[in-house]
């Protein structure tokens, strides 16, 4: 019998996870907030809300008590949007170790590993990839990248999850692994901006290059590794976010270039959010993010689609390898 992990969380990603620990041969505690609906997938054991399709394994139990869920884990996958995030470490005894599986920021801007670091939590892990929760739960072929400073539970967070279907990895770089994650979904956006605007392959890939060159300076800045930005969290994530008919990310930025609903549905669209914060810290530190900046003022209504792509597009000619 493998490990038992609580995954706090019950949309499609956290859904997912629960399936994919129940897959790797643990037992996996499914926690919701909402009474109703935990009942509900309880009784019909398929999220028919955000993962539908996909039977949830007897290995996986499903709670509203926070404390039942956590009770006895060494560990818990925090999977609930970024947003949420502080409220839920504020609930969670400083015991666990944490691993936050959302791609996003804190409320003021910051990552997410330092605010729990903040919260009194003395384990905190990141885990991100290119890891559609659609294509996860169904038992795809995947791989998943999860960043700790804390070797043992990485390793640990590691075991819980990889199976035949399921390839993890294991970094030492959060930082890198984290931000790649927060930066893919405002370029995300962009390239969903560019179908809406029906530009083409071409500027797809320029876009897809181009946005891959501004994360990795992003993640350098922060102190990050640049290989990882060419890793799972980086590119892998970027395109697989980029390209995908699941990615929300895409599918927002398709819509706002289409003059529809950029969040359509009542799913988090984390990007919408970051592209202020992101455009924010550029702006405040003198840093060069073009495609932040096209995103952010896109999504702020300040710019049309056609002048964000113009702003990119217009950018004084230089060498595509600066040195």
């Amino acid at each position: 019998m493998g490990l038992s992990v609580p995954v706090l969380g019950a949309g499609g990603w956290g859904t997912a996870l629960a399936v994919a620990v129940a897959r790797a041969g643990g037992q996996a505690t499914l926690w919701a907030r909402r009474p109703d609906f935990a009942a509900r997938l309880a009784e019909v054991r398929e999220n028919r809300e955000y993962l539908p399709g996909v039977t949830l394994p007897d290995a996986v139990g499903v709670t509203s008590d926070l404390g039942e869920a956590v009770d006895g884990a060494d560990f818990a996958l925090v999977v609930v949007p970024s947003v949420g995030v502080p409220e839920l470490l504020a609930e969670l005894p400083r015991r666990l170790g944490v691993v936050l599986c959302a791609k996003g920021l804190g409320p003021d801007g910051g990552r997410l590993t330092d605010l729990a670091r903040e919260l009194g939590f003395g384990r905190v892990a990141v885990l991100s990839g290119p890891n559609h929760a659609e294509e996860v739960g169904r038992g795809l072929p995947a791989a998943t990248v999860v960043a700790s400073a804390d070797v043992d539970l990485a390793r640990a967070v590691q075991a819980s999850l990889v199976s035949p279907t399921l390839r993890v990895y294991t970094s030492r770089d959060e930082v890198g692994v984290e931000l790649g994650g927060v930066l893919k979904n405002v370029i995300a956006l962009a390239a969903g901006m560019g179908d809406g605007l029906r530009l083409g392959d071409n500027a797809k890939a320029a876009l897809i290059t181009r946005g891959l060159r501004e994360m990795s300076r992003y993640l350098v800045s922060q102190g990050a590794h640049e290989d990882t930005a060419y890793g799972l969290s980086g590119l892998g994530d970027l395109v697989a976010t980029a390209t995908s008919r699941h990615s929300r990310n895409r599918a927002a930025g398709e819509a706002i270039a289409q003059g529809e609903n950029p969040a359509q549905g009542g799913k988090v669209v984390e990007g919408l959010r970051t592209a202020g914060l992101l455009e924010a810290w550029a702006t405040a530190h003198g840093h060069d993010l073009p495609i932040v900046r096209a995103v952010a003022r896109v999504t702020s209504g300040e710019w049309s689609p056609d002048v964000g792509i113009a702003s990119l597009m217009e950018r004084d000619a230089k060498p595509e390898i600066e040195g």
